[in-house]
């Protein structure tokens, strides 16, 4: 008989369904990586941020190419529609195809949006170390897990390092960010990290207060429920102090 020891491979566990989730190693958080909206730089090489899949293909497009994704995008929802069990041929529906493809292309305009076009020539030089805030901008956006809108208001602040930004440009930000499919959580991370490469400032604080029509008008249908989402850099994250008097001045 042979003295060395037979060397088995360990057996998988048997799941019982009841291990606690972080155990589950088979599941989509262990399995993919993080978001990478935000694993990369905010601004891209040629000024687009955080640029989708085909956001340079849409930007470049000749006014050919954009007519036929237009007709491509209001066949699907003709296709819709029909599955919906509608008649596309009556007359409240004869055009809707051609205005949803319309209106969903300016919901998510933002994919085409340059930051360096947004921002253009509005960061100065200004000699001012204390907080600035812009507060109750408001913002609608599409959740792209089902499609419907969520809106409220973003409250940006920023402690200077030298560099100040036109107070504008800290909307349009925000416009440019919510004008993709996106969930809340990362939107708010966005406009925080762009305000940050952007000025380079002592520290940066985002938070977004807003409504889900997901959530309200269907699933749990809770109307009234809001979501409250933050980002905290800098000074804010580290200095309690500071982020206290953020928190304070927005309320």
């Amino acid at each position: 008989m042979d003295d060395h020891k037979t060397l088995t491979q360990p057996q998988p566990q048997k799941r019982t369904g009841h291990e606690p989730f972080y155990k589950r190693l088979d599941t989509p958080l262990n399995t993919r990586p993080a978001s990478p909206y935000t694993l990369n730089p905010p601004i891209d090489n040629d000024g687009l941020s955080w640029p989708s899949l085909g956001a340079r293909n849409r930007l470049e497009a000749t006014p050919e190419e954009a007519e036929a994704r237009e007709k491509r995008i209001a066949s699907a929802v003709k296709t819709i529609l029909t599955e919906l069990g509608e008649d596309v041929e009556r007359e409240g529906l004869l055009e809707t195809p051609e205005r949803y493809a319309r209106a969903m292309l300016f919901f998510t305009k933002g994919y085409e949006d340059n930051i360096k076009d947004v921002i253009k020539r509005a960061v100065f030089e200004e000699d001012h170390d204390e907080m600035v805030i812009v507060k109750d901008i408001d913002v609608y956006s599409l959740c792209e897990h089902h499609l419907v809108p969520f809106f409220g208001k973003v409250h940006i602040g920023y402690i200077p390092n030298k560099k100040v930004l036109g107070l504008s440009k800290l909307a349009r930000l925000a416009e440019m960010y919510s004008r993709r499919f996106q969930v809340q959580e990362r939107l708010t991370k966005q406009i925080a990290m762009a305000v940050y490469e952007i000025l380079k400032p002592r520290g940066v604080a985002v938070v977004m207060e807003a409504t889900h029509m997901c959530m309200v008008s269907r699933g749990v249908q809770k109307v009234g429920a809001t979501t409250t989402t933050s980002c905290m850099l800098g000074c804010f994250r580290s200095q309690q102090k500071t982020r206290d008097e953020f928190l304070t001045l927005i309320k």
